[in-house]
């Protein structure tokens, strides 16, 4: 029973623990210190809109690099997406 506790307490502290630090590696970059490839998936999916943020984060599976875009359109909706580091949009998300 007593094994059982203090492993039920290393999952919970694990889980929080990655959670919480996961957020520590993102960090918000500028558009022209990215690769072209990003830099053009990245312009081509704003759909007519205005870049309001780049966000660079470490996935949690094989510590890849991918860029979050938060875009303002023309007609006020805002669209979020995101571009991974071969210029592959991999979700897209509008308000």
């Amino acid at each position: 029973m007593k094994k059982l506790n203090i492993l039920s307490i290393l999952l919970v502290t694990s889980f929080f623990t990655t959670t919480v630090f996961a957020g520590l590696l993102d960090k918000d970059v500028e558009l022209s210190t990215l690769p072209p490839v990003v830099q053009d998936a990245i312009l081509q999916n704003t759909q007519g809109g205005n870049i309001k943020n780049v966000e660079e984060r470490l996935t949690k599976e094989k510590g890849l690099k991918v860029y979050k875009v938060e875009v303002k359109k023309a007609d006020g909706t805002e669209i979020e997406y995101e571009v991974d580091e071969s210029g592959r949009l991999i979700d897209l998300e509008e308000d």
